[in-house]
């Protein structure tokens, strides 16, 4: 049985490629996570951007929380197993009245992993509504494999390299609105995308790529990702350790690491295709 999804939640995931709207966070969780985010951005002076936003889990305490969080975790065990690893995270921020978009892509090209297991989890920590530009996705779309991209980089587009597929652009799509404290999940060859934030509030989530201890990086170099759940037999990737003491000296290194060899891997990945 199930421990978090419904019978009927995975077979959704098989056939269409995501569940939606899964209470995840309680008021309070989101409360405090959105409070310890914007707390950071106010004693730096600006938004949450890169490198900060890549791997948060590994420099802030409201970040591993969640990544760390039961029922987060419960669900994607309900796809993948029990023995998990968060091997990337971002947090998408989009501000209030912003044209900030991504074009219709599927996340498996950027990340150069065998098998196509990997599960985003997409965590709201504010209402993801079609008015603030939540997802939107092909159902069934991941049965066709890994498709061609091209990069289309432009000042709104959320993606730096601006990946995406041509041909969809007048997809409307499904939408997947979230409010906060609930999540979506996708597979890693969904095609989706996102719009522009018509709402008065920021846009806020915490996108979680987890795998089966299982999968095997592709590229030319290894990466690391964090135990989350379960056991690691097959040592496929670098160990992350746990944060600790949030933005201590040790915590910045290891996140700073952790990005340099998520990045070494896209590199010598996009290279060599």
């Amino acid at each position: 049985m199930p421990r978090k999804l419904s019978q009927a939640q995975v077979a959704k995931y098989a056939s269409d490629g995501y569940c939606d709207a899964i209470s995840v966070l309680t008021p309070s969780e989101v409360k405090r996570c959105r409070a310890e985010l914007e707390a950071w951005e106010r004693s730096v002076g600006h938004p949450l951007g890169w490198p900060e936003k890549s791997k948060s889990y590994l420099l802030f305490d409201w970040a591993d929380a969640i990544v760390h969080n039961a029922h987060v975790l419960d669900a994607v065990e309900d796809l993948i197993g029990p023995d998990i690893l968060a091997y990337h995270s971002t947090t998408w921020i989009k501000e209030a009245h912003s044209d900030a978009y991504t074009l219709w892509h599927q996340d498996g090209p950027y990340f150069f992993l065998d098998p196509a297991l990997h599960v985003t989890a997409w965590v709201a920590l504010s209402d993801a509504t079609v008015e603030a530009g939540c997802i939107h996705v092909l159902p069934g779309s991941h049965h066709q494999g890994p498709l061609a991209h091209v990069d289309a980089p432009s000042q709104n587009n959320m993606i730096k390299r601006g990946q995406g597929i041509p041909g969809y652009d007048d997809e409307p799509g499904v939408a997947l609105p979230v409010l906060a404290g609930q999540m979506s999940l996708h597979h890693t060859n969904l095609l989706h995308t996102s719009r522009g934030n018509h709402s008065n509030d920021r846009r806020i989530g915490l996108g979680i790529s987890y795998i089966p201890t299982s999968v095997r990086p592709t590229g030319g170099s290894i990466p690391s990702a964090l135990l989350v759940r379960g056991e690691d037999r097959y040592h496929h990737f670098g160990a992350e350790q746990r944060l600790g003491a949030a933005l201590s000296e040790e915590a910045v290194a290891a996140h700073a690491e952790a990005n340099a060899r998520f990045r070494a891997l896209q590199d010598s990945g996009f290279a060599s295709t």
